[in-house]
């Protein structure tokens, strides 16, 4: 392979924002999609398929990999997003818990959920055509490069994108019974910059990708009653956050099946619990390999390591194609700073 832009290349990343930004004329606008991000080299029949996290999933999505050659230019790098659409009530939406199965390491079930369950390529930019690096050139030519370099659409795609914040701004929620997660705003002039956080998203709600870092056992004795959540901070330390509780009596069962064998050492003792000293609050660490998508309100606390979820939060699902240690707190809605005197009646 000899691009002019190569793998591993970190892709550029978005700041979780609570409202789309509204300056007519300098950003554009997209759905946020709910996949695997990816990016895609093509060199003739050579094509690489790298995750968020530099990983290849070409292994994982075989029949994927051979749209690919069928449906880009022959030689381009292009940014986007990994999905499963499925019918679902007679409509065509993105289906998660299909597309988390795909990755698996036995061979046999990834060629039988290749047939069953097809992945497709949506493409929301272009890293570069031919010879041509494009990282350099403003998201406006970009966008030009990546409607040609997709030159079939039956299992690769073009984003849809608008320059008006009315429209972006609608998208939020008429799109959100596609199986959507949000939008996407980028500024029309703004250079593509690996791992830096230059795109903006709204989403429907406040999430965050967090470390399970261990579990407390349901006051029953069986199962898990809530999982010990962290992020890492600015010096690579894990910080517990907050936790997740709220199960269902079969979900309870199935996370103790999928936490008990990453314990590691002994139960710990945890802070009382404010509203019931009796409270059993020791808990069991485990290894810090596995990623959780998680629904919040608010954080509190000042400064990183004080930092915490308010109130205990949702857990959503387990995030397999998110390396711990991209969990960290840049992630999270920036809190606004103010005195109570604002908010009050003079």
């Amino acid at each position: 392979m000899d691009l002019p832009v190569m793998p591993p290349l970190e892709p550029m990343l978005a700041k979780a924002a609570t409202n789309v930004p509204g300056e007519a004329g300098v950003w554009s606008y997209e759905p946020k999609w709910d996949g695997f991000r990816a990016l895609v080299f093509r060199d003739g029949d050579d094509v690489v398929l790298q995750s968020r996290s530099g990983k290849e999933l070409g292994r994982y999505f075989p029949e994927l990999v051979e749209s690919l050659r069928d449906e880009l230019a022959p030689r381009c790098v292009l940014d986007g997003e990994v999905v499963v659409p499925r019918e679902v009530d007679g409509r065509i939406r993105l289906d998660w818990e299909s597309l988390s199965q795909r990755i698996h390491p036995a061979e046999s079930r990834v060629t039988m959920l290749a047939e069953q369950t097809p992945a497709h390529f949506i493409g929301f930019d272009a890293l570069a055509t031919a010879d041509r690096p494009l990282l350099g050139e403003p998201f406006r030519v970009r966008r030009e490069a990546l409607r040609e370099l997709v030159t079939e659409k039956t299992w690769c795609h073009v984003t849809r994108t608008t320059e008006d914040p009315q429209l972006g701004t609608q998208w939020l929620t008429t799109f959100e019974g596609a199986g959507l997660d949000g939008v996407i705003a980028k500024r029309l002039d703004g250079r593509y910059l690996p791992g830096k956080r230059e795109m903006v998203k709204v989403k429907h709600k406040r999430d965050a990708d967090c470390v399970a870092i261990g579990y407390r056992v349901h006051k029953s004795g069986e199962g898990v009653g809530s999982i010990l959540l962290g992020l890492y901070d600015e010096g690579g330390q894990l910080q517990m956050i907050g936790g997740a509780a709220s199960f269902s009596v079969k979900d309870r069962i199935k996370l103790l099946a999928e936490l008990e064998p990453l314990r590691d050492g002994d139960a710990r003792d945890g802070d009382p619990s404010r509203w019931n000293s009796a409270a059993d609050k020791r808990w069991i660490p485990v290894r810090p390999e596995r990623v959780a998508e998680v629904a919040y309100d608010q954080m509190e606390g000042n400064g990183h390591s004080g930092r915490r979820f308010r109130h205990a939060v949702k857990f959503l699902r387990w995030r397999p194609d998110r390396e711990p240690a991209s969990c960290t707190f840049a992630q999270l809605d920036v809190p606004l700073n103010y005195d109570l005197s604002d908010v009050l009646e003079s």
